[in-house]
């Protein structure tokens, strides 16, 4: 494999609102015939476009040491199947409840963490991958220590970074640690951070530094900042404060995605509670500028907490979810909103019919519609109910993929044919969502500009940095002159 100059050596691894109904009228939500069979707590759309929901205990202490279920849901089919429970040395039944999951480059989902008590929470120190094609689970080595409520992000080297989330004892776990294949004991750790609280949301950049937004669980108290790793597990990894951020104690389940596309380096943090309160607040971060700032965007038409933002392949960002009251369903904000970054502006689009709190998730799928799922306002209550959210363009004539490779190399030039060639304005490529709790690590939209065209196809190339397009499984979406997209095909980058 070609080495490239945004890798350092610790990162080498072979392995690897403006309300504007008329433009709304033809969006629609749809609550499904049928309801999911378990909590989606957490949530992953899987490289065979079907979607993997666990829960291990579902915020219920009854059924700890109990066997936790999973399902994997086919989509297209409405059908759910269940995978047999991973069970530790002893038996048990691992506890994935608030475990934290990013993708590894072959498509498997690496999960870490999870439940060992409750009430106080103490974290798990077991690590497991899901097998989108065996759809079962695979014990991987464990952590160093325990994490619950972790983050966890998958670097531009193939391996695994994971931070944060009290501890086997209950403690705040301050000491990061990475996963490889290749390392004897699974898992490096560095020396200890600052405390990064529960969930940070984290992104990683194209310098292969990474980016704490501000987003996170519960916690305050971290500032936003940038987190460099060092060339060996000896060094301490460094920090560098990220100043500008307005309400900034509301960070308590806010969203926040990385703009698209990925290349223009912006990162956007919306919503989010301080106590029992949401905020309005929107604010964007460049950066690429030598002294990033956050700075206001247009506001959210509602403000919001427990909320998802989802990219859509028009390059919008769709947000539903969420109540203005800490998991509080009667104050849910069923509206949904999406915001264009070309033009900060919100656009107020059809309500939701289940209102979603505490533990809801929400996913693009490939062919451009997204699912809502779950809710949890209080233990043992559970939403159980699936909406399917149809942005407008999916109501338009639409591109079509006719054939793409299956496979792409960093740097390389590739051809999509497509009868709509001569009006195709954007190719993208999306990476699969894996969410819970409002974050999520792995959403990101890469454009692959088009160099080239004929009638009936369109060239383009691929980026040539793993860290803006980390190794692993894409969908590629064309959009025409309109933004409206295609339908996607799956593509591995590697």
């Amino acid at each position: 494999m070609t080495q490239l100059n945004n890798k350092t050596n610790l990162q080498e691894e072979t392995d690897l609102g403006t309300f504007i109904a008329q433009a709304t009228t033809t969006d629609k939500w749809q609550v499904l015939s049928y309801s999911a069979p378990i909590l989606p707590i957490h949530a992953a759309l899987l490289r065979t476009g079907k979607i993997f929901f666990f829960c291990g205990s579902g915020n219920d202490s009854t059924r700890l040491n109990t066997p936790y279920d999973s399902v994997v849901w086919d989509v297209n089919k409405g059908t759910f199947s269940r995978q047999a429970p991973p069970l530790d040395s002893n038996n048990q039944p691992m506890d994935l409840f608030c475990a934290g999951h990013s993708f590894r480059p072959d498509g498997l989902l690496l999960v870490a963490g999870g439940t060992l008590r409750y009430d106080p929470f103490y974290g798990s120190p077991y690590a497991l991958m899901f097998d989108p094609i065996a759809e079962k689970w695979v014990k991987i080595l464990s952590m160093n220590n325990g994490r619950w409520y972790p983050t966890v992000l998958t670097l531009g080297s193939g391996r695994v970074l994971a931070v944060s989330g009290p501890d086997k004892d209950g403690k705040l776990n301050r000491q990061p640690e990475i996963y490889s294949a290749f390392f004897p004991n699974g898992w490096k750790a560095f020396p200890t951070t600052s405390a990064l609280p529960p969930y940070a949301h984290l992104f990683l950049l194209s310098s292969g530094k990474i980016f704490y937004s501000g987003a996170q669980m519960g916690g305050t108290g971290v500032t936003p900042r940038i987190l460099t790793l060092p060339e060996t597990f000896t060094q301490s990894i460094t920090e560098t404060v990220v100043t500008g951020l307005q309400d900034i104690a509301f960070g308590d389940q806010a969203a926040s995605v990385l703009l698209p596309p990925a290349q223009d380096q912006k990162v956007m943090i919306l919503g989010g509670g301080s106590g029992k309160t949401a905020t309005k607040r929107v604010n964007i971060v460049d950066l690429k500028a030598s002294n990033p700032t956050y700075v206001a965007a247009k506001p959210l038409n509602y403000a919001r907490m427990h909320h998802s933002a989802v990219l859509l392949p028009d390059r919008t960002v769709f947000v539903c979810n969420g109540s203005k009251m800490n998991e509080d369903t009667t104050q849910s904000m069923l509206p949904a909103e999406i915001y264009n970054p070309a033009t900060n502006t919100w656009t107020v689009v059809a309500k939701q019919t289940v209102p979603r709190v505490y533990h809801s998730v929400a996913l693009l799928l490939p062919d451009g519609s997204v699912v809502a799922a779950g809710g949890n306002p209080q233990r043992r209550v559970n939403e159980l109910r699936l909406e399917i959210y149809s942005p407008a363009y999916m109501s338009r004539s639409r591109p079509v993929i006719q054939s793409a490779p299956q496979t792409v190399t960093y740097g390389q030039q590739f051809t999509i044919q497509t009868p709509q060639a001569a009006n195709i304005k954007w190719v993208s490529l999306i990476r699969p969502m894996a969410t819970t709790h409002s974050c999520d690590t792995e959403q990101r939209l890469v454009d692959a500009p088009i160099i080239s065209r004929n009638a009936t196809s369109v060239k383009v190339t691929v980026i040539n940095n793993r860290n803006i397009a980390p190794p692993g499984w894409y969908m590629l979406f064309i959009s025409d002159n309109n933004g409206t997209p295609s339908v996607a095909t799956w593509t591995q980058i590697y």
